[in-house]
This record gives C-alpha cells, structure tokens and sequence, in this order.
C-alpha cells in the first residue's frame, strides 16, 4: 500500500461471469471486497455485466435499483417438463427476459437436440406482457433447442398450419417440416416500446455457419442431425420469412437455435447483447465519471476483444480514457492497462478453478496495493 493518505478514486467493478465457477455478481463481490481491503477511501460501484446470455437478470438485478423480481409458475422447460422461471421488471415497466431461465441447456436432463423446445421462453414474454410491461428486453444464449424459435411464436399466439389446413402444434423441431402456412391474426401485440432482442452471435439461421451447424454439436447433434435440423429450419423459414418480411440469412437470426429469426419475425430487434447490458446496468453512462474500471472473464484471450463482453467494457473505456484492470482466470492475451489472472495468484489453473472468489478478492487486493492516486 502506498504510504500516507489516500486520494478517492471512482472505481467501477464490472466483470462477466467466470462460466463454470461464479457468476457475475458474485465475482464483482469478490473483487470490490478485496479492492476496498487495500483502498478503504475508495467509492467501489459494482455493475456486473453479462451479453444477454445466462447470468443477464442476476447481473442487472445486482446493478439497477429498484429492480423486481416475477416468477412465472408451470412453463414448458425446454424437455417439456413444467419449470418455474423469472422475469425481471426495471424502473420505468421495462421487462427483462432470458432464455436460460426457460429455455436453457443446463435444464435438459438428457441432451434432445430434435426434441428441444423453446415454448417455455414464449410463455414467460406472454406473462410479461399480461403484467403491462412497457417495453420489453429479451436475452438470448444457452439454448437446448434448434426448433427456429417456432415454440416462442406459438406460445405469442402465432399459429401454424400443414398442406390440408389442420392446425400443427410445433412441440418439436420435426413438426416444421408439417408447416406449410403462418398465420399472426391472433399474434401478442409488442409492448408499446417495442422488443429488443440481445444476442452475441451474428449466426444467420440456415446453413453451414447457421444455428444447427454452428451450435448443434453442442445441443448433442451429430453431423447427420445437424444436417437434418438445417433442412427443417430451412423449411419453417421459406413459410414464415417470406409472410413477415424477415430473411433466414439476417445477422443474428441463428441466434438461440433461430429463437433470434422468430423474435424478428414477431417485431423485436436485434441488438448486440453486450453493449445493451453496459446500457442498462449504467455502466455507459457512469464509465464517464469513474477514474478506473475492473472487469473480467474466465480466459481473456485474443477473442475477448472482438465483440465478447469484456472487450466491449475496455472499448467504452477506451473512449473516455479511464483506466483498466482485467482481472480473469487465465490471461492469454496482452491487456490496455493493468492485468492478472487467478492462475498466477493461486498458483495453478486448478487452484483458482475450485476458489475462484478467495483468488478474485487476493487478485483484487494485489493489484489497487500498486495502483497510484494520479
């Protein structure tokens, strides 16, 4: 520590989650209590972030005052089991979804890539609009299913139709190829703010670098599902596409399994995930006045940079010359400013993998003990 007395210095703490071992509110806990151990005088603002993704409600809810919490009972998981999910309402009746509360991978109990559904996430913006929400903010990533969103659009009203004119309930991505014609006649109006929809990918729907191919193997496709699950997409999207003048190859339509192209095909828009959470949280706007941002991530990398989370933080950073400190599990790439990862604090990867909140408070700690007041 610096002798003598210390100068305030405005510091943002604002990192992503470390995936896998702690979430984003929890690390910027861990961060900013470390930090003030060293440097009491300062004023720690915590902001965590997240790109819209899993961990966006938690981040925001750490971040906005006033924030409030719904919970919506019995929506259809993605294996068709009834789950309860959240919602998150801001100041000023914006609503706040996220797929992975509904929706999500991590509550498949066996992986289904053709049986997955993206239902439960279209009944959760159904309850948020039953509650009057003024605008909505719909968070996509981490989905379970490649169905083109079409689960979203029947449980918002949309109805689907086969080559005799019979209804067809789409429970699974092999309904689609059932679907000759839409119909929005009976379609949930967009809130009068309209609906955003955060993604972090600009996957176009169909394709080789489309939904099914792109994220498939991940879901638990094999090459020939994957293949197969694109040819079902590629269907469902020459019927709803052309009826509500969206395009399967729109930037982010493959987002969530195409959950992307049925949210524009519904009216949202899509927005890049990240840059919306800094707008949200207030990070873009308090970023101005603060002498020093911490941000962070699990492996900082030459990706981190090109369009992921914390890159995004260190480029509005960059725009008002504050200063950086990136604090990640691994540092595999050179930072802007000041950096140190957890491996290096804890000794090994391992270490820092099983505590990661006792290595982020030393790592904290570590760092404001060397940074000067000017």
């Amino acid at each position: 520590m610096h002798p003598g007395p210390q100068t305030a210095l405005r510091v943002i703490v604002a990192p992503d989650s470390f995936k896998g071992t702690a979430d984003a509110g929890a690390v910027a806990g861990a961060l900013a209590e470390g930090w003030r151990h060293v440097r009491p005088v300062d004023r720690v603002t915590l902001l965590p972030q997240a790109d819209g993704g899993e961990g966006t409600l938690d981040a925001l809810a750490v971040a906005t005052e006033g924030a409030r919490w719904h919970t919506v009972a019995d929506v259809c998981g993605p294996d068709h089991r009834p789950v309860s999910a959240r919602w998150l309402e801001l100041p000023g009746g914006i609503g706040v979804a996220e797929l992975a509360e509904s929706s999500g991978l991590p509550m498949m109990t066996d992986l289904d890539p053709a049986g997955a559904t993206s239902r439960g996430l279209g009944e959760v913006i159904a309850a948020a609009l039953d509650h009057g929400v003024q605008g909505l903010v719909i968070g996509l990533g981490g989905s379970a299913s490649t169905d083109a969103g079409a689960g979203v659009l029947a449980a918002l009203g949309f109805e689907f139709f086969d080559g005799r004119g019979d209804p067809v309930d789409p429970r699974t991505a092999g309904d689609l190829a059932r679907i000759t014609d839409v119909a929005s006649e009976r379609a949930r109006s967009l809130p009068p703010g309209g609906v955003e929809v955060l993604t972090d990918t600009l996957a176009p729907l169909t394709g080789p670098t489309g939904a099914a191919h792109t994220f498939g193997a991940q879901k638990g496709a094999d090459a020939v599902m994957r293949a197969e699950l694109d040819e079902l997409v590629s269907g469902f999207a020459a019927v709803v596409g052309p009826a509500r003048g969206i395009a399967a190859d729109e930037p982010g339509a493959g987002a969530a399994g195409g959950v992307g192209f049925a949210l524009r095909a519904w009216g949202g828009a899509l927005v890049p995930g990240a840059q919306r959470i800094n707008e949200l949280s207030r990070l873009t706007a308090a970023v101005r006045d603060a002498d020093l941002v911490i941000t962070g991530e699990g492996r900082f990398d030459a990706t981190s940079e090109t369009g992921k989370l914390v890159g995004t933080v260190l480029e509005l950073c960059r725009a008002h010359a504050v200063r950086t400190v990136v604090i990640a599990g691994q540092l595999a790439a050179p930072v802007p400013d000041l950096g140190i990862s957890l491996s290096e604090v804890a000794g090994s990867a391992e270490a820092a993998r099983l505590r990661p909140l006792r290595y982020a408070r030393a790592a904290a700690a570590q760092i404001a003990a060397g940074v000067s007041d000017d």
